[in-house]
């Protein structure tokens, strides 16, 4: 299944794409898709719903981000090319950090450079959803039993605050808009190998970045294990799993940072596509 939520900001009701690419009202159905309808089984439930019996929203509708999280968990430098583009050797362990619920928005909402930034960046990733309790795992075959489904995260950064005013990374990642998400939670059943999956970002119709999910230090199903012998992810819970290379950051100067008027286009297979217009702040 594709879910998604839309509608005004804020005001997001849930929907379902069906199979001919038009969008189904689930508001008769479930309340929202959120840490809840996760924890109750909602993913179950829909399973055995006739779609075609499901009124068609118009296709004009505002697409939010296809579910209200819980917490954000990142990793960085999860990608081999991504590493080396930055000069940083692999890690040996996965480089965690934190982003809050409430930079996420819709994947075509405007992204907002913060004031004084000259180093917003761009990084196409994906987005695991966890749809089971995962505490203390016993094995990354287990942990894939926790995922509920995927979605395209775009985890905007700005470079400045992030590397070089101190502290950790966090200032650089939790600028206002700085994690559109979607358009789709996709489920995990359509998603039979998360680590085959072709990322690809467009800044201004130009190629940036063009990667694999092959390409990943520490696999989907190794990652939800070892975060779940540090902290106890919820259903709702969402990570982002690095990105390939391509960023500005590892690009020769003048480095091509965002600035207001780009236009980012991201996609990875079978996950559905962002289109985002970068503001100011």
């Amino acid at each position: 299944m594709k879910l998604l939520r839309v509608g005004e900001p804020g005001r997001e009701s849930p929907a379902l794409l069906d199979g001919a690419g038009r969008l189904r009202d689930l508001g008769g159905i479930v309340d929202d898709i959120d840490p809840a309808f996760l924890a109750g089984g909602g993913i179950d439930r829909l399973s055995g719903v006739d779609v075609e019996a499901l009124p068609v929203l118009p296709g004009t509708t505002r697409i939010g981000p296809p579910l209200r999280p819980g917490k954000i968990i990142c990793i960085g430098l999860n990608y081999r090319d991504h590493a080396a583009e930055t000069g940083a050797p692999l890690p040996t362990e996965p480089v965690v950090f934190m982003k809050a619920a409430d930079t996420v928005v819709g994947p075509d909402d405007q992204v907002l450079i913060p004031r004084g930034s000259t180093r917003t960046d761009w990084e196409v990733e994906l987005a695991v959803v966890i749809g089971r309790t995962a505490r203390y795992l016993g094995s990354p075959e287990e942990a894939l039993g926790c995922v509920a489904g995927y979605a395209v995260s775009h985890d905007v950064s700005e470079r400045e605050f992030q590397l070089e005013r101190g502290g950790q990374w966090d200032k650089g990642k939790n600028c206002e808009t700085f994690n559109p998400l979607g358009p789709w939670l996709v489920t995990a059943d359509e998603v039979p190998d998360p680590q085959n999956l072709g990322l690809r970002l467009r800044v201004n119709g130009a190629v940036r970045q063009d990667g694999t999910t092959r390409d990943m230090v520490f696999p989907v199903a190794e990652v939800v294990h070892y975060l779940s012998q540090f902290l106890v992810l919820y259903p709702g819970d969402v990570i982002n799993t690095g990105t390939p290379a391509g960023v500005a950051l590892g690009q020769p100067d003048p480095k091509p940072y965002l600035v207001a008027g780009d236009v980012v286009e991201l996609e990875i297979d079978g996950l559905g596509r962002q289109r985002q217009t970068v503001g100011q702040a």
